[in-house]
C-alpha cells in the first residue's frame, strides 16, 4: 500500500492491465497481423548457430512467407515479443490472442514511460491525470491490442526520448557515479536502437536528444559530453543492426533503401475521407489535421492549447529564464511539429488513419498535463479537482466502453461519434470485425466467400463453415452461398448490392462488416 501511495502510476497500470487481461480475447485479428506474425516466427532462423554452420544458410528464410513485403520492416519488437508469445501459447492461449495481450502490455510500458517523462516538468498529480488521458484514448487503447507495428514504435521512441534526456542530465551532474552514467547511456541507446529498428524515423529521437545535449554543452561547458554522445550513438547503431537481419547484407545501403521506401510509403489503396474515395497518395493536406481533431477525445486539443500556453508563458514572464527548461519545452514541441509539418509539406501516401504517426501524440498529452497543473492551482478544493478530472476523462471512458472491442474506430462528437463518421471516414479499416462475424454466424455447412483477407475469417471459423476466397473463386459462387464483406472504402455497397443481409457487425449506426446471402 505504501508503494502505491509513493508511486501513484501503479494504480493506473493495475487498472489498465486488469481490464486488458479480462478483455484481450475479444479483439479480432487485424489486416496487417497474420503475415507480420509469420515474420516473427521465421526470425529465429537468422539467430540460429545451427543454421549458420549448416552449409546452406540463406538469410531470406528469416523473412517469412511475405519476405518481399516485410524484410525491410525492422523486426526488433516482434523479435523481443516472440518468446513471451510462445510462453503464453503454452498456457493454451491462441496465437492471435497471445500477441494481442503482449502488444497491450508493451503499450503499458509506454504508459509508464509517458508518466516518467511528464514528471520532469510537472507534479505527480498533473502527470497522472495527463497519463490517464493519454492511456485511455479509445484510438490508442484499440491500437494497443491489434497493432504490432505503430504502438511499439511509439513506446520505444518515447523511451528513447525519455532515457536520452535522463542520460544527458546524469552526465551533467557532477556527483554522478561512473556506473550511473554507463547505465543511463546503455538504456538510452537500447531504446533508440530498438526504435530505429522498428521504423527508420527512430533517429529523430536521437536528434532531439543531441539537441538537448548541445544546449547543456553550451550552458555548462562539458567537453566530455561529446564523447559520451558518440558512445551512445555507437551502441544505438549496434542495437539496431543486431535486431534487423535485413541490414546484415549491406548495412548502409539497406538502411538507405528502407528509409527511402518508408518515406515514400508507396501504395494505391483507396481511402474514404470526407465522404469521398481518394488514392492514398492523392489525399488533401487537411487529412491529418482533420483526423487529429476528430479521433481524439473532445477535451484533448483544448487542454493542449492551454498547456502549451502555460508552459511557455511561465518561462517568458520570468525575469531570469531557465534556458535548459525552455529548450526542453521547445524540443518536446518539435517532437510533434516535425512529423506534422512533414506530412503537410511532403504529402506522403497516408492510409489507415494516421497510424504511422501515432508516435507524435505523446507531446500533445504532456502539454495537456501543464493545463491540468494550472487547473489544480486555480481549484483549491481536492474533491472539485477530482470531479473535473473525471469529467475530462469521461469521453474517453465512455467511448472505449461503447465501442469495445473496436475502440480504434473512435470518432468524437465533433463528427457525431463513430456513427456519424460512417460513410464519411474509415472506421474498422483493418477488418477486425471478421472475428465477431464468423463466430456469430450460425449457418451450418455453409460456404462463406470472404471479399478480403479470407485467412483472417478462417482463423475463427468452426469446422461447419467452409471459407473461400471471394476474388479467387468468384466464378464458383452459387445461390444459397454467403458473402462476408467489409465496409472499408464502401466495399459492401459494391458487392452483391441487392443480396439480403443476414448478419451485421456494427456499433450504433456504423456498420463494420456484414454477411449477405446470395439469392
Amino acid at each position: 500500500m505504501q508503494k502505491i501511495r509513493q508511486y501513484p502510476i501503479l494504480i493506473l497500470l493495475i487498472i489498465n492491465i486488469a481490464v486488458g487481461v479480462f478483455t484481450f480475447r475479444s479483439y479480432g485479428l487485424s489486416w496487417d497481423e497474420p503475415l507480420f506474425y509469420d515474420y516473427a516466427s521465421a526470425l529465429g532462423y537468422a539467430y540460429s548457430p545451427k543454421e549458420w554452420f549448416s552449409g546452406n544458410f540463406d538469410l531470406e528464410n528469416a523473412f517469412g512467407s511475405s519476405g518481399s513485403d516485410h524484410a525491410n520492416r525492422g523486426p526488433a519488437y516482434i523479435l523481443l515479443a516472440q518468446p513471451v508469445v510462445s510462453l503464453l501459447e503454452s498456457f493454451n492461449i491462441d496465437n492471435a490472442s497471445a500477441w494481442h495481450l503482449v502488444n497491450f502490455l508493451t503499450f503499458q510500458l509506454g504508459v509508464y514511460l509517458f508518466y516518467r517523462l511528464s514528471k520532469r516538468w510537472m507534479n505527480e498529480t498533473a502527470a497522472l491525470a495527463a497519463t490517464a488521458l493519454f492511456a485511455w484514448q479509445p484510438l490508442l487503447w484499440g491500437h494497443a491490442f491489434i497493432n504490432p507495428k505503430d504502438p511499439p514504435f511509439l513506446v520505444f521512441f518515447l523511451g528513447a526520448f525519455c532515457f536520452g534526456f535522463e542520460m544527458v542530465d546524469v552526465f551533467c551532474t557532477e556527483q554522478s557515479a561512473k556506473h550511473k552514467v554507463w547505465i543511463s547511456t546503455i538504456l538510452a541507446a537500447f531504446f533508440l536502437g530498438i526504435a530505429t529498428s522498428i521504423r527508420v524515423l527512430g533517429p529523430l529521437a536521437g536528434l532531439l536528444v543531441g539537441m538537448y545535449a548541445f544546449v547543456q554543452l553550451r550552458q555548462n561547458g562539458i567537453p566530455a559530453l561529446a564523447k559520451q554522445l558518440a558512445m551512445y550513438a555507437t551502441l544505438a547503431i549496434l542495437t539496431a543492426f543486431l535486431t534487423w537481419p535485413y541490414l546484415w547484407i549491406n548495412p548502409i545501403q539497406k538502411f538507405i533503401e528502407a528509409f527511402g521506401f518508408m518515406s515514400d510509403n508507396p501504395t494505391q489503396l483507396q481511402v474514404l475521407f470526407n465522404g469521398q474515395l481518394y488514392r492514398a497518395d492523392e489525399l488533401p493536406r487537411r487529412y491529418l489535421p482533420t483526423l487529429l481533431i476528430l479521433t481524439l477525445t473532445e477535451p484533448t486539443w483544448i487542454l493542449f492549447a492551454m498547456g502549451l500556453l502555460a508552459a511557455f508563458w511561465n518561462q517568458f514572464k520570468k525575469a531570469t529564464r531557465n534556458t535548459t527548461l525552455l529548450s526542453s519545452f521547445v524540443l518536446l514541441f518539435l517532437w510533434f511539429l516535425i512529423p506534422f509539418l512533414y506530412v503537410l509539406l511532403r504529402k506522403p501516401p497516408m492510409y489507415d488513419g494516421y497510424r504511422h504517426f501515432l508516435f507524435m501524440l505523446p507531446p500533445v498529452f504532456i502539454f495537456s498535463g501543464f493545463a491540468f497543473e494550472k487547473l489544480f492551482e486555480i481549484i483549491k478544493t481536492r474533491q472539485i479537482a477530482i470531479v473535473l478530472v473525471l469529467v475530462l476523462l469521461a469521453p474517453a471512458i465512455y467511448g472505449a466502453t461503447q465501442l469495445h472491442p473496436y475502440q480504434y474506430a473512435y470518432y468524437n462528437l465533433f463528427t457525431g461519434g463513430t456513427s456519424g463518421a460512417f460513410r464519411t471516414y474509415e472506421t474498422d479499416y483493418w477488418l477486425t470485425c471478421y472475428k465477431d462475424a464468423v463466430e456469430q454466424f450460425d449457418e451450418q455447412n455453409a460456404k462463406l466467400f470472404v471479399k478480403r483477407e479470407p485467412a483472417m475469417a478462417a482463423y475463427y471459423a468452426s469446422e461447419n463453415l467452409s471459407i473461400h476466397d471471394y476474388r479467387a473463386e468468384f466464378g464458383e459462387i452459387q445461390s444459397g452461398d454467403f458473402v462476408l464483406v467489409n465496409t472499408r472504402a464502401n466495399e459492401d455497397i459494391k458487392t452483391f448490392k441487392e443480396a439480403p443481409v443476414v448478419l451485421q457487425i456494427h456499433r450504433g449506426n456504423a456498420i463494420f462488416c456484414e454477411i449477405k446471402k446470395i439469392p
